[in-house]
């Protein structure tokens, strides 16, 4: 009798203060609850080369990355992620739970910074040796909501919001509709409604993953 032990490459999107992140942490000690072996990570910074690329990126700075450049730091940083951490996780048959991914870069820099989707799709592809994420879980909310949630997080932990947090309304708007555009060209992505609270969140991604029998 063969014993099936699922596994699955997921990774979490959304705009900042979507509830993503929280999600997938939430996702992460579910699966660990059941006994699989999980690795959690995200872009930038999950190696140790993207912890200090991840500096650079997200600084408040007078003389910032320009587009072009920070979308080749982001693509470093994900083509050491994928072949130092996300491929060797994946070939011991480990989950892999990653905050943010190639998509990131056609929302943030495509539609963002305005860059030709079709050179971040090239960049993608030679960053990721063409990996694809099995699930990529949308957490979409409207910026107003985003925007409350950051600026209570900020104050409630006395922080200042990063290079992108910084960003005006309409760049936000811009990469939120680009993720809901991307989710209706692939059947890998799965939209969730980032107003609702986490534990229904969590118990519709777990209906998802059961219906596409990745769990």
């Amino acid at each position: 009798m063969t014993i099936w032990f699922p596994m699955a490459f997921i990774t979490f999107e959304g705009i900042d203060g979507s509830g993503k992140s929280s999600l997938l942490k939430n996702f992460d000690l579910h699966l660990k609850n059941l006994g699989f072996a999980v690795e959690m990570t995200r872009e930038p910074g999950g190696s140790e080369l993207g912890r200090e690329l991840r500096t650079i990126l997200l600084k408040n700075s007078k003389t910032p990355p320009c587009a072009e450049a920070e979308l080749l730091l982001y693509e470093a940083d994900r083509a050491q992620h994928v072949a130092t951490l996300i491929k060797p996780w994946l070939e011991k048959k480990t989950w892999v739970l990653s905050d943010r991914f190639m998509d990131s870069s056609l929302a943030f820099q495509g539609a963002g910074r305005k860059i030709p989707f079709e050179k971040v799709r090239w960049l993608n592809e030679f960053a990721t040796q063409g990996l694809l994420p099995t699930l990529t879980v949308i957490v979409d909310c409207p910026i107003e909501v985003s925007m409350a949630r950051r600026a209570k997080r900020e104050s409630e932990a006395s922080t200042k919001p990063d290079r992108f947090e910084n960003e005006v309304a309409p760049f936000h708007q811009a990469v939120r509709d680009e993720y809901l555009k991307m989710a209706k060209t692939h059947s890998r992505f799965y939209v969730l409604d980032g107003t609702k609270s986490q534990s229904t969140m969590l118990e519709d991604l777990i209906q998802e993953c059961q219906r596409r029998k990745i769990l």
